[in-house]
């Protein structure tokens, strides 16, 4: 099996499989590829001519000509290519080296800015080209149904080269997308760990400014300025945690596993807020998820904590779960202060936080989690009632 095209994200033998399959689609068969072979010598002889021409119409249009950067020299590079690509066209074989070297070629027309529209054009100018070569060198007693076939094979051969620049573009187009969302994620948490970083920096800067400043300061001053190097100590470390935590996400073990004994572990049992009421809604009789346990822990302890948290004057936090069909929906509901509808689509955004404290991430990593552990996670909530994270789970076959 061949790798990946250097420096492109594709393989090279899923394109073969693509290209294979438009060939199946098309109706290419072997009686195609033996009459293009045959139709070779009547048309090579025309390749200077149609080299030429190709390139005199690419100077009479700006958005063409202004690809072509080296002069003269870079045209007959260019034309070079082009006498091996008709050649090529017209030989074969039509087999995976084939197929990437047509690839790399509309792949290079997407990185010299010549829109697809154009290569396509070129394509169709040279098409009209070989067809008018081929019926002036036909024998004038050969078959005229055969010379209608050979027509059809070269012009069907074609279309599957343009269902290769075609594939180009569109890898190429997802290249980028994929680029800039890259870019625009390192740039949001840059801009997280920026923000969530400043606070505790500046806290320290200040009580490190005062123990080296200070005048003979009192004992419990300088401990309580400690205490606060330390406590925000420990917020950065938990920034940079939560960070390490939500990068290396390892892939799921995806397992049998007990959607009660997974909610029991995860509530905190030495630090239940007192004014908050536990519900469990669960029967003892449902079935098993098919998931990574400790992954789900994270993600019911996120749900748990997330729902204490918005009832800091107490409430009820329910806990349920109900098979339906071959999936286990499970249900964290709080009475907290709820969530403003404008801010709901985002919530699980990576440093979108609706909470004064902490870095947002707790959702965002859940997220994550369930995304590879073949579920999902929805919310439903009403601003002063509360609000409602399903997770819904793959449930093992019986």
């Amino acid at each position: 099996m061949k790798g990946p095209i250097v420096a492109l994200d594709i393989r090279v033998d899923e394109l073969f499989a693509r290209y294979q399959d438009i060939q199946r689609y098309v109706g290419w068969t072997q009686a195609d590829a033996v009459r293009v072979h045959a139709a070779g010598p009547l048309v090579e002889s025309a390749f200077f001519e149609l080299i030429d021409d190709f390139y005199r119409e690419i100077a009479e249009h700006e958005a063409t000509r202004r690809v072509i950067t080296g002069g003269d020299a870079q045209v007959e590079r260019l034309k070079g290519t082009l006498r091996a690509w008709l050649k090529e066209l017209v030989t074969g074989p039509y087999d995976m080296a084939f197929v990437e070297r047509r690839f790399r070629v509309g792949y290079r027309h997407v990185e010299i800015g010549l829109k697809q529209i154009y290569v396509e054009a070129a394509v169709s100018r040279l098409r009209n080209g070989l067809l008018r070569v081929l019926r002036q060198n036909w024998p004038s007693d050969g078959d005229v149904v055969e010379l209608a076939a050979t027509m059809r094979s070269l012009t069907t051969l074609l279309d599957l080269d343009l269902a290769i620049i075609q594939d180009a573009y569109e890898t190429a187009s997802n290249d980028r997308l994929m680029r800039v969302e890259r870019l625009a994620a390192i740039g949001r948490v840059a801009g997280g760990v920026a923000h969530e970083l400043r606070n505790p920096l500046n806290v320290m800067r200040t009580s490190v400014y005062f123990l080296r400043n200070a005048s003979n300061p009192a004992a419990e001053t300088i401990a309580e300025h400690l205490q606060r190097i330390e406590r925000q100590v420990a917020a950065s470390d938990s920034v940079i945690s939560a960070l390490s935590e939500f990068a290396k996400l390892a892939s799921p073990n995806l397992q049998p596993m007990s959607i009660l004994d997974g909610l029991r572990r995860s509530v905190p049992s030495d630090s239940w807020p007192e004014k908050v009421e536990l519900i469990w809604d669960i029967s003892a009789d449902l079935p098993r998820a098919l998931a990574d346990e400790k992954q789900l822990a994270i993600v019911f302890s996120n749900l748990i904590r997330n729902g204490c948290e918005s009832m800091p004057g107490g409430g009820r936090l329910t806990l349920s779960a109900r098979h339906m069909q071959d999936q286990i929906e499970v249900a964290v509901t709080d009475t907290g202060c709820g969530i403003p509808a404008e801010d709901l689509p985002r919530i699980r955004e990576p440093f979108r936080s609706t909470k004064a404290r902490g870095i947002g991430l707790g959702l965002a990593l859940s997220q994550a989690i369930l995304e590879k552990n073949r579920g999902t996670l929805s919310v439903s909530s009403e601003v002063g009632r509360g609000s409602t994270f399903t997770v819904v789970l793959v449930a093992e076959k019986t």
